[in-house]
C-alpha cells in the first residue's frame, strides 16, 4: 500500500529506510549526503560492499543496524544520469526484499528524480505499479517534499 510520507524521511518511523546511491560508495550530495552525515555505521557498510562490489544497478543492498537500510543504486557512478530501466529492475528487487524480510512498512525517497534526472512524472507511477500490491507501508516522499528539506 503506497503513503504519502510527510516530514524528513530520516525521521520515519518505519522499519527500513531506502536510500538512492551510487556504485562506487560515494554519499556526496543531497538525502544520500544527509543518510551518510546521520548513519556513519551504514554508510561504512555501503562503502565496504561497494568496494567488494556487491552494490549493483537493479539490486538493491541491505544493512541491518538499528534498523534496516536499504541501498537502492538509482546510477553507477554519482557524475551520471539514472536511468528509468535501472529503477524499474530496482524496485522489482525492493518489492523480493520487502517480502523477503517481512517488512511493514519502508521510506522511499524520489528514485532517480533527483540529482539522477529522471522526471518524477514517470518514476512516481512506476513506484505505485512495482510497490503498490505490498501489504507493507511504502510510504513515498515526493521531489516537492525533499526540497522544502532542502534536499
Amino acid at each position: 500500500m503506497i503513503v504519502q510520507g510527510a516530514g524528513d524521511l530520516l525521521d520515519a518511523e518505519t522499519d527500513a529506510l531506502v536510500n538512492a546511491v551510487n556504485c562506487v560508495g560515494v554519499m556526496g550530495k543531497g538525502l544520500a549526503l544527509q543518510f551518510k552525515q546521520r548513519f556513519p555505521a551504514y554508510f561504512d557498510a555501503y562503502a565496504s560492499a561497494c568496494a567488494a562490489g556487491e552494490v549493483r544497478l537493479g539490486r538493491v543492498h541491505v544493512t541491518r543496524l538499528d534498523r534496516w537500510f536499504v541501498s537502492f543504486p538509482t546510477k553507477r557512478h554519482f557524475r551520471s544520469r539514472s536511468k528509468l530501466s535501472d529503477i524499474a529492475s530496482g524496485l522489482d528487487d525492493l518489492a523480493r526484499v520487502v517480502g523477503e524480510l517481512g517488512l511493514r512498512s519502508v521510506a522511499v525517497p524520489p528514485l532517480g528524480a533527483g540529482l539522477g534526472g529522471l522526471a518524477w512524472a514517470e518514476v512516481e507511477p512506476l513506484i505505485e505499479e512495482k510497490l503498490g500490491r505490498l501489504d507493507a507501508a511504502v510510504a513515498v516522499f515526493s521531489p516537492g517534499n525533499a526540497a522544502r528539506l532542502g534536499l
